[in-house]
């Protein structure tokens, strides 16, 4: 049996640990905060642009024909963001967004085509790079606080290999915020822009409803200039503002993850320091029933 000595020793280290999850909780609670009003305030404006992209792709008679915008018929390489994070200690917050892209790039692979690795988060790299799998370009150092500017630099690099043809298609994967307890793994196409996610879950809700309802039309506009050259300087921030939608998300379900995760393993350690401690008494009780036996045997030895 254990000794009562190494029992306490265990419950002073499962103590020492809650600590550390509780404080860890206390932290990932308050940067979600943070990140939640970050994305409330990013929303409507990231849905603004990709509702103008939508209407101004519409009313364009023709699509410019400038590389970005260029769709390619055969799209034999396609451009993969996997969006994770720089640490773990989040439940399945990294692993599943891998799962998801590994199971995406094999159906790619299996009708022919190559896969060109972008990821964002040291977790995402390191997976890859684990697997044999070249990642041309790494974004890390800025998951729990992600700026603007390291948007603009992910898109700039998706968008230069889509001009320069080294990539034919670009989706990204990242984790959708919906609340601390629940985050989900949205797969979204950037490029090019035919087949792109432009559209929000709220505004496809509405366009329904607005084809349920035929005497609502959709309002007359006129662009100056021309849709066309509108069109041509809108994409490149769609492009941005989808990125850092995704960044954002991806923060937030990060925080709420590893809060959850922290959470959980408070609990966990609470319920084991109960049953070390009753582990404790059965082995005091234990040594006290050994000595009184061990005294009765000596007093009956001496009589």
């Amino acid at each position: 049996m254990t000794s009562q000595r190494d029992v306490k020793q265990r419950i002073d280290s499962v103590k020492n640990i809650r600590q550390i999850t509780r404080a860890m909780e206390m932290v990932a609670a308050a940067r979600l905060r943070r990140a939640e009003q970050r994305i409330q305030a990013l929303r409507p404006y990231a849905d603004a642009i990709r509702r103008m992209t939508r209407q101004a792709s519409e009313a364009a008679e023709s699509l410019p024909s400038i590389p970005i915008l260029a769709e390619r018929e055969d799209q034999n390489t396609v451009g993969m963001l996997l969006v994770t994070g720089d640490r773990g200690l989040a439940g399945a917050f990294n692993s599943q967004i891998l799962r998801a892209g590994t199971r995406a790039a094999a159906q790619y692979e299996d009708e022919g085509k190559n896969i060109v690795w972008y990821a964002s988060g040291r977790r995402g790299v390191s997976s890859l790079t684990f697997r044999g799998l070249e990642v041309v370009a790494a974004f890390t150092g800025f998951t729990d606080r992600p700026a603007f500017s390291d948007a603009r630099d992910i898109a700039q690099a998706l968008m230069s290999a889509y001009v320069d043809e080294k990539v034919d298609r670009v989706e990204i994967f990242y984790n959708g915020y919906i609340s601390p307890l629940s985050q989900e793994v949205r797969r979204e196409t950037l490029l090019p822009l035919q087949q792109a996610s432009i559209l929000g879950e709220d505004e496809e809700e509405e366009d329904q409803g607005r084809d349920d309802e035929p005497s609502q039309h959709h309002a007359l506009v006129e662009y100056e200039p021309d849709p066309e050259e509108i069109l041509e300087r809108l994409v490149p921030d769609y492009v941005e503002i989808s990125v850092y939608r995704a960044l954002l998300e991806s923060t937030a379900s990060e925080h709420g993850a590893r809060m959850t995760a922290m959470r959980s393993a408070s609990e966990n350690a609470a319920e084991l320091i109960d049953d070390l401690t009753l582990e404790m008494n059965r082995a005091r009780q234990a040594e006290i029933t050994q000595e009184i036996l061990e005294v009765v045997a000596g007093a009956e030895a001496l009589t």
